[in-house]
């Protein structure tokens, strides 16, 4: 058992609202502090991204009994449908029968979670501007503007989770000896939608993760319970077919009836949504240490923001609170301890999904419609399946286990490097499930 302590979780999005039930199932004063206002009132921006919630973020709702509630919110997905230029729509299954991954609306989950930590006893306090933390004193400070004297509200412990471009992380920078990048993609993002059929129902295939692969660039679309699908452009800031170029609504149009012709007329208002919404960019943050002695510690993006191809970034931050939680029921009152734990394990693993993510769209972009990929991916599923406890696929690992990444990460290295022995045998296309490949492969692994 803890004892009770009052502390402060700045930043009310995902990773915070599920940090705060998880404090409050253990009998902590939890306060939430957000610049914004109450997203339950207000619209829709325009730039999210849909959620794929996998075994890890399950796992972390699980352990505070909001599983099924959430799953409620959510759409399953066994496979990818991929949309080639030419061609028929094919799909590529994620795992094994009964294996998905859930689409949900970021929104949507985002109000769900903000009401259950209200529920748990926790207190939100919206349009709160939190400009500096004290560190040593885990004491922050509210004001109504930067150059305004600022009002100082102590606690025992101060959460940050207020994203990507984090204060509390800003502050920490301060100190020597902290590290600290950041790595922006050239490419960027869009959302426009694919509206529900006039009776409610979906107007693509409803279990499936959509992907037009276009190699610098693609489109994909992820179901909602409304019938609709959230779709995402993603493509390069400058150059030939970037959102530089879509300069106006007659490029917009020919761009997407050439390259997008089977989904152009489904798209919602397309030429007035292209240029509503905003343009995002993508970017991946590193940085360490996570925490400030027993008082401090960062979580989620505040600590590790990563690019969405691997549909990882949530469920990495719930996975911080998992762990969290872990050190705090071995180490109870030893905040230090809990704190240095959590960081030393959790390092090593964000990093690694930071770079799975990042290679990812590679594989989505162009990988997707490469013949000699599919037949890599179809390779290694006929061989999981025949040795199940000998190779497991790198997306099984890091989607439907709660194995550390770092592990999963370097189990893929081995793989590919099998893998490429493998793709060389004479004849490989033609026999690509033969005795032959099958003893090749075991060989590979057992000379590892």
């Amino acid at each position: 058992m803890q004892t009770p302590k009052n502390i402060a979780v700045i930043g009310s999005g995902l990773v915070g609202s599920l940090l705060a039930i998880y404090l409050k199932k253990r009998g902590h004063s939890v306060d939430v502090y957000d610049r914004r206002s109450d997203i339950r009132q207000t619209e829709f921006s325009g730039r999210s991204i849909n959620l794929a919630m996998s075994t890890r973020g399950w796992s972390a709702l699980g352990n505070v009994g909001i599983e099924e509630e959430i799953r409620k919110l959510g759409i399953p997905m066994d496979k990818r449908a991929i949309h080639p230029m030419e061609g028929e729509m094919y799909f590529q299954y994620y795992g094994k029968e009964g294996e998905a991954i859930y689409s949900i609306s970021r929104g949507v989950l985002n109000k769900k979670m903000i009401d259950l930590a209200e529920a748990s006893g926790a207190r939100f306090l919206f349009n709160s501007k939190v400009w500096d933390v004290e560190l040593p004193k885990a004491t922050i400070y509210l004001g109504e503007q930067e150059n305004e004297p600022w009002t100082p509200v102590p606690y025992d412990h101060v959460f940050g989770a207020d994203g990507a471009f984090s204060r509390v992380r800003h502050k920490m920078q301060r100190r020597s000896l902290f590290n600290y990048s950041q790595q922006f993609l050239e490419a960027g993002y869009k959302e426009l939608t694919i509206p529900a059929n006039p009776d409610g129902s979906h107007k693509l295939e409803k279990n499936s993760l959509h992907i037009w692969p276009r190699g610098k660039f693609m489109l994909i679309a992820l179901p909602n319970l409304d019938g609709s699908f959230t779709c995402t452009l993603f493509m390069p800031l400058e150059g030939e077919n970037s959102f530089a170029a879509l300069k106006d609504e007659s490029t917009v149009e020919a761009f997407f009836s050439h390259y997008f012709s089977d989904v152009r007329d489904e798209i919602q208002n397309l030429k007035h949504y292209f240029f509503k919404n905003p343009t995002s960019t993508l970017v991946t943050i590193k940085c360490f240490p996570w925490t400030y002695w027993d008082k401090v510690a960062l979580v989620g993006d505040s600590a590790h923001a990563i690019v969405p191809f691997y549909g990882q970034g949530m469920n990495a931050g719930f996975e911080d609170i998992t762990l969290l939680n872990d050190l705090m029921n071995v180490h109870e009152d030893d905040w230090e301890t809990i704190f240095k734990r959590y960081e030393e394990i959790r390092k090593p693993n964000a990093d690694a999904i930071a770079e799975l993510s990042l290679s990812n769209f590679m594989e989505m972009s162009s990988k997707t419609a490469d013949t000699d990929f599919l037949l890599r991916k179809k390779i290694e599923k006929w061989f999981s399946e025949k040795y199940p406890n000998k190779w497991i696929p790198l997306y099984s690992r890091v989607t439907f286990s709660t194995k550390p990444y770092a592990e999963a990460l370097e189990e893929d290295r081995q793989q590919q490097r099998i893998m490429d022995e493998v793709m060389k045998m004479e004849g490989i296309h033609e026999h690509w499930n033969s005795r032959d490949v099958e003893q090749r492969i075991l060989e590979l692994l057992e000379a590892q």
